[in-house]
C-alpha cells in the first residue's frame, strides 16, 4: 500500500528536460560501466594482504586454528597470487613495481628458490630500488651469510612490513626454509597479525551464520503467514518525470559530471593555499567532492517539495525515533542480507572470475596508514554516502516507483538503479542484492532512518575490514 498527495501533471518543457537528462545519464552510465572493466580490482590486493597476514600470524595460532585460518601452504598460495598479478601487469604493458619485485624475490628465497630470487633481485637492481633499500638488495645478491645483528640492521628499511623484514633477515643469514631463525621474528607483529586474522575471518563467519538463521526464520514466518505486514509507503508528491529529473539530471548529470569539473580547480587551490600535503589532501578532496555531489540533487529535491505540507513523519519518512528500534531493524537487515550478498559474490567469482572495476575509494582505504586521512574516508563512506544515497534511492525513488508500478517493482527497479549508479560492472550484482535488502527494509518498516543505519553499518564493516587488512 502506498499513500501520497495529488500529483500535478508535468509541463512539456519538464518532460523534454527529463528525457534529455535520462539520455545523458544512460550514456554516462554505459561509458562508466565499460570503463570500470579497465580499473584494477581491490580483490587482488585483499587476497594478497590476507595471505600475508596468515603467514605472519601462523606461529602465534593454536594448532586447532592454524590449518583452518592459514591453510596448508599459504606461502605457495601467496607466490601464485603474486606471479599471477605480475603476469597481468606484464600483459597490460605495465612495468612491475620495485615493491612487488622485492616481495616476490624475498618470498622465492624464503621458499628456498635461490635462483628465482636472485633473478628478481637483479631485475630490481636494474630498475632501481628505493634509496633506503639499495644496500639491502646488494647484500641479498651477494649471498654472503651475515651475523644476526647485521642482518637485522640491514633489513631495517622494511620495518613497516614485518613479514618482508623477517624474510630479508633470514636470507641475509642464509637460513634455510626449515631453520626458524627466531632472531628475525617480531613477536608483537605476529600477535597483532593473529588478532587481525581472527577479526577478518571469525567475526564475519559468526555474522554469516547469524544472518542465515535470521533469513531462514524470516522465510518460515512468511510461509506460515505470521510475518508482520509491510508498512504503507508514503511517496513524495512527485511523478516519474520529477524523479527522472532528480536522479538523472540532479544526481548523474549535475552531481557526477558537472560538479567535479566546477569544484576541482578551487579545491586544489584551497588545499595548496592551506599547505595540506599528501595523503591528507586526498582524504579532504574525497569529502569535498562528495559534498559537492550531494548539493544539486538535494537542492532540486527541496525545491520540488517546498510547496506542499508534509505528512506526519515527513515526505521521506526518516522516523529516527525510537532510535533503538531503528538500530535493531538495521542490524537485522544487515545480517539477513549478508549471506545473500556473499552468495552472489561467490557465484560471480566462480562463473565469471574477477571482472575488476572496484570502487577506487576501497583501494585508497586499504593503502592508507594516515589516521586523519582514514577519518576523512570514514566520514564519506559511513556518514555522507548512506544519508545521501538512502535519501535519493529509498526515500524518493522507491516509494514513487512503488506507487506507479507496485511495491515489489519499486524495490527491484530502485535497487537496479542503485547498483548501476556506482559505475562498477564487477560490483553490480552484489550491490543490486544489497539494494534489494535495503529496499525490503524500507518497505517492511516504513522507516528511512533504519535504511540509513543499515547502509552505514554495511559500509562501516567493509571499511573496518579494509583497515584491518591494510595496517
Amino acid at each position: 500500500m502506498t499513500t501520497s498527495s495529488s500529483r500535478p501533471r508535468s509541463q512539456p518543457w519538464k518532460v523534454g528536460l527529463a528525457l534529455l537528462s535520462l539520455l545523458l545519464s544512460l550514456l554516462l552510465w554505459v561509458n562508466g560501466l565499460l570503463d570500470s572493466l579497465q580499473r584494477p580490482s581491490v580483490g587482488n590486493a585483499l587476497s594478497q594482504r590476507q595471505l600475508e597476514l596468515a603467514i605472519l600470524a601462523a606461529p602465534q595460532l593454536p594448532d586447532n586454528l592454524r590449518t583452518a585460518l592459514v591453510g596448508t601452504a599459504p606461502e605457495r598460495q601467496l607466490l601464485d597470487e603474486l606471479n599471477r598479478q605480475a603476469t597481468g601487469t606484464s600483459e597490460a604493458g605495465v612495468p612491475e613495481t620495485g615493491a612487488k619485485l622485492l616481495e616476490r624475490g624475498l618470498l622465492e628465497g624464503s621458499l628456498g628458490h635461490r635462483d628465482a630470487a636472485r633473478t628478481l633481485f637483479l631485475k630490481l637492481q636494474q630498475a632501481g630500488p628505493a634509496p633506503d633499500q639499495s644496500v639491502l638488495v646488494e647484500k641479498l645478491l651477494a649471498s654472503e651469510a651475515l651475523p644476526q645483528e647485521q642482518a637485522q640492521t640491514l633489513s631495517f628499511p622494511l620495518a613497516g612490513q614485518p613479514l618482508l623484514r623477517q624474510w630479508a633477515c633470514r636470507q641475509l643469514m642464509n637460513a634455510g626454509p626449515g631453520d626458524p631463525a627466531s632472531g628475525c621474528r617480531d613477536g608483537s607483529a605476529e600477535r597483532r597479525a593473529a588478532l587481525q586474522l581472527l577479526a577478518v575471518n571469525v567475526l564475519p563467519a559468526i555474522a554469516l551464520l547469524a544472518g542465515l538463521m535470521l533469513l531462514v526464520r524470516e522465510l518460515w514466518l512468511r510461509w506460515r503467514g505470521k510475518a508482520l505486514a509491510a508498512a504503507a509507503l508514503v511517496a513524495p508528491p512527485l511523478n516519474l518525470v520529477d524523479v527522472t529529473l532528480l536522479v538523472a539530471g540532479g544526481f548523474v548529470v549535475l552531481g557526477d559530471l558537472v560538479t567535479p569539473l566546477v569544484i576541482r580547480q578551487p579545491t586544489d587551490a584551497l588545499l595548496k593555499a592551506l599547505q595540506v600535503g599528501s595523503p591528507l589532501s586526498s582524504g579532504i578532496s574525497v569529502v569535498i567532492f562528495y559534498l559537492g555531489l550531494m548539493v544539486c540533487p538535494l537542492l532540486i529535491l527541496a525545491l520540488m517539495l517546498r510547496q506542499q505540507a508534509p505528512p506526519e513523519g515527513g515526505w521521506l519518512q526518516f522516523r529516527w525515533q525510537p532510535l533503538g528500534l531503528n538500530l535493531r531493524r538495521a542490524l537485522k537487515g544487515f545480517l539477513i542480507v549478508l549471506p545473500l550478498v556473499s552468495l552472489v559474490g561467490w557465484l560471480q567469482s566462480q562463473l565469471l572470475g574477477d571482472p575488476g572495476g572496484s570502487n577506487p575509494l576501497l583501494e585508497l582505504v586499504l593503502e592508507s596508514d594516515s589516521l586523519p586521512t582514514l577519518l576523512c574516508f570514514a566520514l564519506t563512506a559511513v556518514v555522507l554516502a548512506p544519508l545521501f544515497e538512502e535519501t535519493i534511492f529509498r526515500g524518493v525513488l522507491l516509494p514513487v516507483l512503488g506507487r506507479e508500478l507496485g511495491a515489489v517493482w519499486g524495490v527491484v527497479v530502485s535497487s537496479l538503479v542503485f547498483g548501476i549508479a556506482h559505475l562498477s560492472l564487477g560490483e553490480l550484482p552484489p550491490l543490486f542484492v544489497l539494494g534489494l535488502g535495503l529496499g525490503w527494509l524500507r518497505w517492511s518498516s516504513g522507516r528511512l532512518g533504519a535504511c540509513v543505519l543499515m547502509h552505514a553499518l554495511w559500509n562501516g564493516v567493509t571499511f573496518a575490514n579494509l583497515v584491518l587488512l591494510g595496517n
